[in-house]
């Protein structure tokens, strides 16, 4: 009940202009313990630039990005590209699944996802995280309403935010996210309208 009255108040609140969020969860990274700084590999800053490319034809106006390194790379290409700085904001970066060690990192994530009250020592639930992100992006979308934001993130928190809005964004569509990827979400106000994926190899 709690849920079903968070989102019916969220989505209530303005209607109107158009807005297209760009969620982009970010390119592969070099392993580092240090989860924070953790850098784009090789391999992740190719990908970055056809993230670019793919940006450069959607008259992209704000860049927001997770403080996380990885995720700031991913979309710094486009920040530049438009000339303006990425706009650090904590609310998107990836959800905390545990902060001690998890043995079996499958089964702890396939447990979130199968409760979504449930959450390991030191971690978010999927309610918690998705409530968190959530919030961000309506945020997003009363401050920048009728903008395109490019907003770079992390697969687990930018799958609990569309699933929020559409269940068929669930645990199986995270597992087959891509590495990078890019999906526009299209909002009337607080209301999603259309999902689209752009991200390909170019």
């Amino acid at each position: 009940m709690e849920e079903e009255n968070f989102k019916i108040a969220l989505l209530l609140i303005g209607a109107g202009k158009l807005t297209n969020l760009y969620f982009v969860r970010h390119a592969h990274s070099t392993y580092t313990p240090d989860e924070l700084n953790r850098p784009l590999s090789e391999r992740g800053f190719t990908d970055a630039t056809m993230i670019t490319k793919i940006l450069k034809t959607e008259e992209i106006d704000i860049v927001v990005s997770s403080p996380y390194k990885r995720a700031v790379q991913t979309v710094k290409g486009i920040a530049e590209y438009i000339n303006t700085e990425v706009e650090i904001i904590d609310g998107f970066k990836e959800r905390t699944l545990t902060t001690v060690s998890a043995n079996d990192f499958a089964a702890a994530i396939t447990k979130v996802w199968e409760d979504y009250n449930f959450s390991w020592e030191g971690g978010e639930s999927n309610f918690v995280a998705q409530k968190r992100g959530v919030e961000t992006t309506f945020n997003i979308l009363e401050r920048y309403k009728g903008e395109n934001v490019v907003i770079g993130t992390h697969g687990n928190i930018m799958v609990l935010i569309m699933n929020f809005f559409d269940r068929q964004y669930d645990f199986s569509f995270w597992q087959n996210l891509d590495m990078p990827d890019i999906y526009k979400l299209t909002f009337d106000g607080k209301v999603l309208k259309n999902a689209e994926r752009l991200w390909r190899r170019i």
